[in-house]
């Protein structure tokens, strides 16, 4: 069985978003990623930040970049849950670290926020629908 019927297979709710939809957002989405958080990791190496700012983006980054393997790849719903809630999590932490340094970098976090926190609402309803 395919990653995409094996989704479709799952007991969502109904308010779950097309893939067409999602893969949109982060069409947006990742452009400001690559953005700001290249801002911040070139800062870091050019010793204008502390690499104790980055800490949170690079987490965040490697987060975001396992989820996919481990929601589809390996068809953990718990384990992406957890893994979504370090998404979550990490980007709350690194608009809290990034503040007094760069203002435009955590407001431009925003949307990701937001984002990643109807993502997240949506992956522990799907593990509740599917238990």
């Amino acid at each position: 069985m395919t990653w995409m019927e094996w989704y479709n297979g799952l007991w969502k709710p109904s308010w779950t978003p097309t893939p067409t939809t999602i893969g949109l957002i982060w069409q947006i989405l990742y452009p400001i990623i690559i953005l700001t958080f290249g801002f911040v990791f070139v800062q870091a190496f050019r010793k204008k930040l502390p690499w104790t700012v980055a800490i949170p983006f690079a987490i965040n980054l490697v987060a975001n970049l396992i989820f996919t393997p481990i929601q589809f790849g390996m068809r953990n719903l718990p384990l992406a849950a957890v893994d979504i809630l370090i998404v979550w999590g990490t980007i709350i932490w690194m608009m809290v670290v990034i503040w007094k340094h760069h203002k435009w970098v955590a407001l431009a976090q925003v949307p990701y926020f937001v984002w990643v926190s109807i993502a997240t609402v949506l992956q522990l309803s799907i593990i509740w629908m599917n238990r």
